[in-house]
């Protein structure tokens, strides 16, 4: 029954948004409102009914309904609870309905709005989000569909369809197969529900944009109208960059935290074409400048979430990350074709309406730094999207996959991520409309004496590496000049309302939390750079088999080989437990426990570190391999990496400084706008 509930819920919804895709269009063309209005009801439908299918699904995965092949496939009876449930997006099916399950949500919530002011947008908007769930709905139903049964065939042969084969019967296995041991991470239960929301948000402003260029509307309503769904959406994409890179780093055993894998790179571009757009709308409210150029990266990342969605789920790309392969690649590839052409050809008919009101006056302007920030940020992509694709034209052309790898993105991006540093410093200071060198200097030469200081203090303490250097006084540059902003901000606040400085800030931090909040985004990157740098650049490593009461010495820190458990535990699993002894500088500082699990169910094995963590470094400590029988010698491959902890301090404070700066203001809609950029440019609304 609630297999039949799921798929039927499913169903149903994608008649419903067939009925509204269609109503829409048919209101819109006759001029009667009634229809647009019978769309938006059947849209407010679509999150019911895809709730009640989700809530199925999960029930099953929760109950063991091991005859749906989905729940065999990613589930098992040693399974804890809570991984059943969250195994909805461990397997390629249940992700496909989580996505559309979000999409409801998201166009459902975007319509609940007041729309006597902007009424010409509605259709479309419903028109843009039915069309995009409405695809993802297809995919369910024709190629992978969570519901679908195991059924027992005559010839012997098990297959898995939704409704019983002549002669088949229902084929229930004793167990499942249980989800891949590097899912079985707390940081899976969140990471890819953030990636998600994120993609599903960015496609509202898409829709808003799509909108406009079919109503003809040229101003920046638009733009008002999703800013907060802009930012919102490049809040949940970081945090789930951010979770993704922790469980690498706690999960995959490389020792880090940013491999490079296609499937980072996927997630990462959305991420940069959506930051360049929150920096470029910004010009166009304040100067009503780039109008071509917000509607070039918006459509760019919406096809950047469908193209990031397609690489984790087609299996065309080799990755820690991707699903099997699937027959759903070809559908992917021909929707993001259709979509892109017709979001271009929709741009290029509106064209010379979308002309700038203002011009470029300085190449040292607020506006013009923007535009370069813009540059840098599309840059880092154009790289990323290279790598990404090479592999399939190699092989299209040689017929050999040829893939690209971390040493072509680090030397590639490199320069671009100092020049975004660099930009963060700078910009801040800089005026609309006009500003030269003499300015700029004035503003910026006690941040610049102040962060002197950090490279002095680096050469001091032995780092002769110039790149470390440099990156040293970038990061103390942006972190000098964001904090001289909050200090001068504090202090005319104070003189004016004779307020303690403490108040002072408090409350401009309040009055313009777009502005402070960004600030404090700068702060987070700057932080994240510094653990960057560390490990990047300072990062050490060794692999050596030593028996029992054998060391292994890196750097200051020796580790000591104790001793060895393996055993089964209660979750049918078999785990080799080491136990290593840790000394810095001669002196013991704890013990550590690295480990591999091989799990029975899936037969598939998982490693987990030992880390001794602290603001200094972390000593990461992996059980590589061993010696069953006598248990005398055991293989490690030991890590130091130096400042890591400050890449996830810092993405503490990043997320913070987002939140600050997405959260709600009390102002109209006709208030002056304040401008706020995440990780590059800020400029106040004056």
């Amino acid at each position: 029954m609630l297999v039949n509930l799921g798929y039927g819920a499913v169903f149903i919804t994608a008649l419903l948004c067939l009925y509204s895709i269609g109503a829409a269009v048919y209101g819109v063309q006759r001029k009667q409102a009634v229809w647009v209005d019978s769309a938006r009801n059947a849209m407010l439908l679509i999150f019911p009914l895809l709730s009640l299918a989700a809530l199925s699904l999960v029930i099953q995965l929760v109950t063991s309904h091991f005859e749906v092949a989905f729940v065999a496939e990613v589930t098992s009876r040693a399974m804890p609870t809570y991984l059943k449930a969250t195994a909805w997006w461990g397997g390629q099916a249940g992700s496909l309905l989580f996505w559309a399950w979000l999409m409801s949500a998201f166009t459902s919530a975007v319509t609940l709005r007041k729309w006597e002011r902007d009424r010409e947008f509605l259709p479309w908007v419903i028109v843009v989000g039915m069309v995009t769930l409405g695809f993802f709905l297809f995919l369910i139903l024709a190629f992978e569909n969570p519901f679908a049964r195991l059924w027992a065939l005559p010839s012997g042969r098990v297959e898995a369809h939704m409704f019983a084969p002549q002669g088949a019967t229902l084929f229930i296995p004793r167990d499942g197969n249980g989800l891949n041991p590097l899912l079985r991470h707390p940081g899976m239960i969140i990471h890819p529900p953030m990636l998600y929301l994120g993609f599903v948000a960015f496609v509202i402003p898409y829709a808003f944009a799509i909108a406009a260029l079919i109503t003809g509307r040229t101003d920046d309503r638009w733009i008002r109208l999703t800013r907060r769904w802009a930012l919102w959406a490049w809040l949940f994409l970081s945090l789930g960059l951010i979770l993704g890179a922790r469980w690498a780093y706690d999960v995959l055993g490389w020792g880090g935290y940013w491999g490079w894998d296609p499937v980072e790179i996927s997630a990462f571009m959305p991420w940069l074409s959506g930051t360049a757009f929150v920096h470029s709308v910004m010009i166009q409210e304040k100067r009503g400048m780039l109008k071509h150029w917000n509607m070039i990266l918006i459509i760019t990342t919406y096809a950047l979430v469908i193209f990031g969605t397609f690489l984790t789920r087609s299996g065309v790309l080799s990755s820690v990350h991707a699903f099997a392969q699937s027959e759903i690649g070809p559908a992917f590839f021909l929707f993001i074709g259709l979509t892109f052409l017709a979001s271009m050809s929709l741009l290029f008919w509106r064209w010379n309406s979308l002309k700038a009101n203002n011009q470029m006056t300085s190449f040292l302007s607020r506006e013009a730094l923007f535009m370069l920030n813009n540059v840098v940020f599309m840059g880092i992509l154009v790289i990323c999207f290279w790598g990404v694709i090479f592999p399939l034209i190699s092989e299209l052309v040689t017929g050999q996959k040829v893939t690209v790898g971390p040493p072509f993105y680090e030397r590639a991006t490199a320069p671009l991520f100092v020049v975004m540093l660099l930009l963060m410093g700078i910009a801040p200071l800089s005026a609309w409309r006009h500003s030269t060198a003499k300015t700029l200097g004035r503003a910026m030469w006690k941040p610049f004496v102040v962060s002197l200081l950090a490279p002095i203090l680096a050469f001091a303490g032995g780092i002769r590496l110039w790149a470390a250097l440099l990156t040293f006084w970038l990061a103390a540059f942006v972190a000098a000049v964001t904090l001289y902003e909050f200090w001068r901000g504090a202090q005319a606040r104070s003189r004016r309302h004779a307020e303690p400085l403490p108040v002072a800030l408090w409350k401009l931090a309040g009055r313009n939390r777009r502005r402070y909040g960004g600030y404090l985004i700068h702060l987070g990157v700057v932080l994240m750079s510094i653990g960057i740098i560390g490990i990047e650049v300072f990062q050490t490593e060794t692999q050596r088999t030593i028996p029992q009461g054998g060391e292994i010495t890196l750097g200051a820190y020796t580790m000591k080989y104790d001793s060895l458990a393996i055993f089964d535990t209660a979750d049918n699993r078999n785990a080799a437990r080491a136990v290593v002894s840790v000394y810095k500088n001669g002196e013991y500082v704890g013990e550590l426990h690295p480990r591999r699990d091989f799990f029975y169910d899936s037969q598939q094995s998982m490693t987990i570190p030992g880390v001794r963590s602290t603001w200094e470094d972390d000593f990461y400590v992996l059980l590589v391999d061993w010696l069953p029988v006598t248990a005398e010698g055991a293989t490690f491959k030991v890590f130091h990496n130096p400042l890591v902890n400050w890449v996830w301090f810092g993405g503490l404070v990043f997320i913070l400084g987002t939140l600050v700066a997405a959260w709600p203001e009390r102002e109209t809609e006709s208030a002056a706008v304040t401008a706020w950029q995440p990780g590059g440019v800020h400029a106040t609304g004056d």
